[in-house]
């Protein structure tokens, strides 16, 4: 992949010489031993009930449904603050691998023994993580660029594209990330149109809706592939297919599906896609993610730029922008490389496992809370299958913020989203048992009993 050179004082990065397949250091960090959660005292969990509902032994392991998803608890000695909570938050901030502070101390160390000359070092972390995401996301090397986050990459992209009256439509659903409206929303003043798609239930998005929203006028499709605020999975492939017909472009959000839903954005045909580390990649805040489709990547020169995706950044030519032929054009400034460090376990971790056991576990950890939902006689705001269902589970109650800010104070991890309820994400790393404990806190919460 041809770049320019990148010189800083007296240091030269080839910043398109890096080579994509070289192997990150191994984590050596240690770990404390786990410690089981004990059970909340006077709460006893469907699990430990016999069919006749009479309280069983506490304190037994509840075994997996799929004895292939059992064996990722493996995993989870590599994150010892798993020990000091029940973390079921992943679909916001998955936990810390305690490698990542070996990996940041790397950063660092860097810093202080290298000076200026570290960028030598740190600007290879760049394509380093891209290669991991497009491993993650089965993307083709050299088509991933790190970012800071989802706003600054759609307001990127958003500057690619003029807004001529025949064609400056801009279609996506109305349970859109807000972040990602705002973007487009404000595109409006250089002439674009947004169309919102709605929602019948407050959960789903009606695909032939979506398609037939999309027609010749439509530019861009900035949707997300798993609804925030529900977990519903769309039909991307086919949003994409209606795409191609009209020549518009599906720009995707992956946010909420990278590390829990199987991803192949060369599959599913999308020109654009995007994501972040912070959640079920347990990478931390700094590192997104945009993936360009190959053949896309030299087509647009983005008005929202920098000097890191020029084509020669440390020649400081001036005055105009002189675009580099790589993926590195849709770059901008400095990136924040502590972030990549720091995202750089999490990551390591979840290409070793491989999304689609993942997938596996996650679709019997989630069943378990929905059953968990019904039992409770709570409104349940995600979906029910199992194919159109994410990494999450939503349901809701009256109080139910009262209640998600009680069971946070208690380390019992959870959020709330108004309109929707309360979140919950199991991940690789959850134990059943967890779930047990998090539903049985909830219900000491609801009936004022307990702490």
């Amino acid at each position: 992949m041809a770049s320019a050179a990148v010189v800083a004082a007296s240091v030269v990065v080839a910043r398109g010489g890096v080579t994509r397949a070289a192997a990150d250091p191994e984590a050596n960090g240690s770990c404390r031993a786990l410690v089981v959660h004990p059970r909340p005292e006077g709460s006893a969990s469907r699990g430990d009930q016999s069919a006749n509902g009479s309280s069983a032994s506490r304190g037994k392991p509840l075994a997996m449904a799929d004895p292939v998803a059992d064996t990722l608890i493996q995993y989870r000695k590599q994150f010892p603050a798993l020990e000091e909570c029940v973390h079921l938050i992943s679909h916001s901030l998955g936990c810390v691998p305690a490698q990542a502070k070996e990996d940041l101390c790397e950063f660092f160390d860097l810093w202080r023994t290298k000076s200026i000359t570290a960028w030598s070092d740190w600007l290879p972390e760049v394509d380093r993580a891209a290669a991991r995401i497009e491993k993650i996301i089965s993307a083709t090397p050299g088509t991933v660029i790190m970012q800071h986050n989802v706003s600054g990459i759609m307001s990127v992209l958003a500057s690619c594209f003029d807004y001529a009256p025949e064609r400056n439509k801009i279609v996506y659903e109305a349970l859109q990330f807000p972040t990602v409206s705002y973007v487009w929303q404000a595109e409006q003043r250089r002439g674009a149109k947004c169309v919102l798609v709605p929602s019948q239930d407050g959960t789903t998005i009606d695909t032939d809706a979506m398609c037939a929203a999309i027609d010749e006028h439509t530019l861009a499709v900035p949707i997300s592939h798993v609804v925030f605020s529900s977990a519903y999975i769309q039909d991307a492939k086919k949003i994409c297919e209606r795409a191609k017909q009209v020549g518009a472009h599906v720009i995707l959000d992956c946010y909420q599906s990278i590390g829990t839903v199987p991803l192949d954005v060369v599959e599913l045909g999308v020109s654009f896609a995007c994501g972040g580390s912070v959640k079920y990649l347990c990478g931390g805040p700094g590192a997104a993610w945009l993936y360009v489709r190959k053949d896309l990547i030299e087509q647009f020169s983005p008005r929202v730029t920098g000097w890191f995706g020029n084509e020669a950044p440390f020649a400081f030519t001036m005055p105009e922008q002189s675009y580099a032929d790589t993926v590195w054009r849709y770059m901008g400034g400095t990136p924040a490389v502590a972030a990549l460090y720091q995202s750089r376990a999490g990551q390591q971790i979840i290409g070793e496992i491989g999304v689609r056991k993942i997938r596996e576990k996650s679709l019997v950890m989630t069943q378990a809370c929905i059953d968990w939902v019904d039992e409770l006689g709570m409104k349940l705001n995600s979906p029910r299958p199992a194919e159109i269902r994410g990494g999450s589970v939503v349901f809701d109650f009256v109080g139910a913020a009262d209640v998600c800010r009680e069971l946070n104070r208690r380390r019992y991890y959870c959020d709330h989203r108004p309109g929707a309820g309360i979140r919950i994400a199991p991940h690789f790393y959850t134990k059943r048992e967890e779930i047990e404990l998090f539903f049985g806190e909830l219900k000491k919460i609801r009936s004022g009993t307990g702490r």
